[in-house]
This record gives C-alpha cells, structure tokens and sequence, in this order.
C-alpha cells in the first residue's frame, strides 16, 4: 500500500474526458479528497476534447493533460493511455487508491485488475453509468449536473453618489458571513459512510483542505471552522464527552434550496 508522509492513502484522480463534462471535476476532487491526499491528477483525451472549456477547467484546478491522437478512425487511445497510467501508478507505489471519473462501461476491467491487485477503485459518474461499471467498483458516485444557482449569499450591493468635498469618509462595511453549499456536500459525502452519522470537526476541516487546499473560513467572514458551522440551518455541532466537536445533518439536504444564507 502507497501511504504519504503522513500516513495518508495516495488517490489518482484520472479523468476520461472524452466521455464526461467539465463540470465533474470539482466533484470529482471533492470525493477523491475524502480517500486521502490526491497525488495524480491528470484528464485524458484527444485534441479535439482537451481545448475550449477542458482546457480551463484543467489547468484551474492543476490536472496535467494528457493528449492522445487517434492514429485510427474509431480508437479511442486515450483510454488506453488511462488504464495504462493508472497500472503503472500502482505497481510503482506511487498511489493505492484510484478515482476514475467516467461513465465508459470499458473501464469495468481495468477496475478489476486493480481492485485484485488491492487497489480501493471508486467510480465518479453520471446517471447513465452502466451497471458493470458500478459493480466494479469499490464505490460509485453519481454526479448530476445542478442548475446555475449561486452557492453563496451575494454581498449587498450599494449606490455610489458623487463624494463632496466635505463629507465624511464612509464607515468600514461590515464583513458578510456566508455559508457557501458545498460545506453541506462535503458533510453529507462523510457521514454516508458512517454508522452513527458525524463526523469529527478536524476530520472534516482536514477534508476541506485537501479537496481545497486555499479553503479558509476567514475567507467567507468566519473567525473559525466551528463559528462556520454554526451558522448553518442544514448542520449541526455537538461537543463530544471527549471535549472534541462533531458535525451531522441537521435534515437532509434539498438540492433545489437555495444554498445562500443571511
């Protein structure tokens, strides 16, 4: 088995994006995340695929690209190029747990092999993941595209008058607290996996930054880690008998509700 410095699983996260959208790669990260510390990112495709919106979003979120062309009509080699890094990655210790984002059914064997090898192997897909592809895997996520919808309280927006050369400057603006959704997400991803349904503070705000690394309460107007979570409808603190503070769902969450707050 691959462990950090820190004791941590090393996670791949390897995207096939010929078959998936953009949109898939923060949730992607999220899940990885939550495995332990990503070490390989990388998007495969063919130049057609990784240019306009892939090539954004790769290099926002520092995938490295890897660009297969297609010697043939009808070859898809940037899958192979995928499965081929992905058994490499693991016989050379490098990572034991691998992220595939995709809904291809053909990567149903390549999950095998790994799993066989003792590789944990989770799937990041859409809805019309193919069955043999899910089972495959050790878990599978489904990702469903949401509506454009802010996930966070928009600040308060102010009219500017002309300035008099006599008026008095203007009090600092107070700081906006906000309760940006995929704290919820991220709660709700941790807890499924858990009997009693929590999940400790550090755990999650270890979480956090691995799926995040520049994720900082200050950021959006909290003091702390806990103040942040206190200020949510959807969550709930509760201080242990140990002195340590744990998380849940407060109700489950709605994805049409709105994720802005005060």
């Amino acid at each position: 088995m691959a462990f950090s410095a820190s004791g941590e699983a090393r996670v791949a996260v390897l995207v096939d994006c010929d078959n998936v959208t953009p949109e898939i790669l923060e949730h992607a990260l999220r899940v990885g995340a939550q495995f332990g510390r990503v070490v390989l990112r990388r998007g495969y495709g063919n130049p057609g695929t990784l240019a306009n919106r892939w090539q954004e979003a790769l290099v926002r979120l520092a995938f490295t690209p890897c660009l297969q062309y297609q010697y043939a009509a009808g070859k898809n080699t940037a899958d192979i190029a995928l499965a081929l890094d992905a058994l490499e990655a693991l016989f050379d210790a490098r990572a034991d747990t691998f992220c595939l984002v995709t809904s291809d059914s053909d990567f149903a064997y390549l999950c095998r092999k790994l799993r066989e090898r003792g590789a944990t192997v989770c799937i990041v897909g859409e809805a019309k993941t193919p069955d043999a592809l899910r089972n495959a895997s050790d878990e599978f996520f489904e990702w469903t595209r949401q509506a454009d919808q802010p996930d966070e309280s928009p600040e308060p927006r102010h009219i500017t008058c002309p300035a008099k050369a006599d008026a008095k400057p203007e009090p600092a603006k107070p700081v906006v607290k906000r309760r940006p959704r995929f704290v919820v997400d991220a709660v709700a991803l941790m807890v499924s996996s858990t009997n009693e349904g929590k999940v400790t503070l550090s755990a999650l705000g270890g979480y956090l930054k691995r799926a995040d690394p520049a994720f900082s309460p200050s950021a959006y107007g909290h003091s702390g880690l806990l103040n942040m979570i206190k200020t949510y409808d959807l969550l709930q603190a509760v201080q242990e008998s140990g002195g340590h503070w744990s998380v849940s769902l407060a109700k489950e969450p709605d994805v049409d509700e709105p994720s802005a707050a005060s």
